[in-house]
């Protein structure tokens, strides 16, 4: 591991591009290396949790709308789309607009925190997409999305975006384009102008998870991914990018980060390293955004000990300052307090969330957000009772170097009318790896099954569990089995449709 500086450079200083950050990425992602047997296990988790997570979200309508774009797109020796069967396939970049909006819908797929925020199984859908229209096999498809999960982790712990309410789709363009360029074998500086150009065009607002919620916040991923793949065609037919777009003059860093005067460092694995990023990424038990896993664990825990909710006269969450601001009552958004609110902002909404799994025990991808569910006048006595404060050591957790002691939970008081209180708190979910019940394989498989009961048979839940536990074996021609199909009869728009421009 190496630690690679990135600032800004005037631009008569004419930086070297073996100097720039996106050079170094495209190194790693065309330089080969030894495939490590628990990142590929890992890998597997990661495709049965995409595919899970995805299947639960398909007739949600972001996720049809995106799949009746899709379908528009037909192609003879293209990419498969979750849902369709598989002898029916789109335009590469249309199936990983369609795959990577569902399984980015109902934020349940797996999280990596640090400097900043990231999904690193978005780079998925558009990795396998390419791998599918262009005919690479299992070791290609490994090699790519593992370099995806690297590069964006680097990323993610070297640059803070958010701070600068830039989107992290910013650190998913680049991943995704150096992981399209490792899958395609494609020579250094072919990748090396696909990063620079994907990053360029996927700056974009933090917006999308601010205020009231729509549903792009599913949406942006997987435009991140689409331009990824069209980025990366750009510069095989020999097309130049904006350069350098981190330390140029007028860059992403310039403009839109910290200035002229920024520094970051980006860890960076050596070309030629074991590279194992993805086993620092942790999934979801939870239909929730991450900073809350923990906390629905906790609220399990803490309700045991409550005799009768409408005794609470207060509920005071201690947590860092990521989640108190991004999901907190120090976010400002009344948004965050309003029974009417849509689901992508409930789930953004701490108070909410710790108000539900308190009263009930458990947290559903579907029964959790209902407006019936929401707008309970009990519930809604409760969750505007919750406050986050945030807290320094809770912070520095968060930031923690070690990730075997980075932390993303809080301390939690509920104070009584009566004057008692209790308190308990708890630092990582039970899912994480550090958690008391960490995930395995099993456990990946079972929350695939509940999240594909009663939508795929159980002939096809076998057909693809066999064979994406089998991935590194997989003939090229396999690749293009590894989607869930569903009934047409259960498939909302499940054919083209003429009420858009396509």
């Amino acid at each position: 591991m190496t630690i690679h500086t990135v600032k800004v450079y005037p631009s008569k200083s004419n930086l070297p591009k073996e100097n720039q950050l996106a050079w170094k990425i495209a190194e790693i992602a065309s330089t080969p290396f030894q495939l490590d047997d628990s990142a590929i296990e890992m890998l597997i988790n990661r495709m049965i949790d995409n595919a899970g997570v995805a299947i639960a979200a398909i007739n949600r309508t972001p996720v049809a709308n995106a799949r009746s774009q899709a379908l528009c797109h037909p192609r003879q020796n293209g990419a498969t789309i979750f849902g369709m069967p598989n002898n029916k396939l789109f335009e590469a970049e249309w199936s990983a607009w369609a795959n990577g909006t569902a399984v980015r819908e109902l934020d349940m797929h797996d999280t990596f925190l640090s400097a900043d925020y990231s999904h690193p199984a978005d780079n998925i859908p558009p990795i396998l997409a390419v791998s599918q229209q262009c005919n690479r096999s299992a070791k290609d498809i490994i090699r790519g999305i593992i370099i995806g999960y690297e590069i964006q982790i680097a990323l993610v712990k070297g640059i803070c975006l958010h701070k600068h309410k830039i989107d992290h789709i910013a650190h998913l363009g680049p991943s995704s384009a150096s992981g399209i360029g490792a899958l395609l074998g494609l020579e250094i500086d072919t990748i090396y102008q696909a990063v620079q150009h994907a990053l360029h065009v996927t700056c974009t607002t933090r917006q999308s998870r601010k205020g009231d919620i729509s549903s792009w916040k599913a949406y942006a991923p997987a435009h991140a991914g689409k331009l990824s793949i069209e980025s990366v065609d750009r510069a095989m037919r020999g097309e130049r990018s904006p350069s350098p777009i981190y330390e140029g003059e007028d860059s992403v860093i310039a403009y839109l980060l910290d200035g002229t005067n920024g520094e970051y460092e980006v860890p960076l694995p050596e070309p030629g390293d074991q590279l194992s990023a993805i086993l620092e990424s942790y999934t979801k038990e939870h239909s929730a955004e991450y900073q809350s896993q923990a906390l629905i664990d906790l609220a399990f825990r803490m309700r045991k000990r409550i005799n009768n909710f409408d005794d609470i006269s207060d509920i005071t969450i201690y947590t860092s300052h990521h989640t108190h601001f991004v999901i907190g009552s120090g976010s400002g958004d009344p948004q965050k307090l309003d029974p009417s609110a849509s689901r992508e902002t409930l789930d953004h909404s701490i108070m909410y969330i710790f108000a539900i799994a308190l009263q009930d025990g458990e947290w559903h991808h579907i029964r959790s957000y209902l407006p019936q569910r929401a707008q309970r006048e009990d519930t809604v006595s409760l969750w505007h009772k919750i406050y986050t404060l945030e807290d320094a050591e809770w912070t520095a957790l968060y930031h923690h170097t070690d990730p075997s002691k980075k932390a993303f939970g809080g301390r939690v008081v509920i104070q009584f009318k009566n004057g008692t209180s209790i308190e308990d708190e708890i630092k990582v979910a039970n899912a994480h790896p550090s958690g008391e019940i960490p995930f395995k394989r099993k456990n990946y498989i079972k929350k695939f099954d509940a999240l594909t009961e009663g939508i795929i048979t159980y002939q096809e839940r076998n057909r693809f569990l066999n064979l994406v536990q089998n991935l590194p074996e997989l003939r090229n021609e396999q690749l293009r089995e590894l989607n869930l199909q569903v009934e047409l009869s259960k498939l909302d728009r499940n054919k083209r449709d003429h009420r858009g421009i396509f």
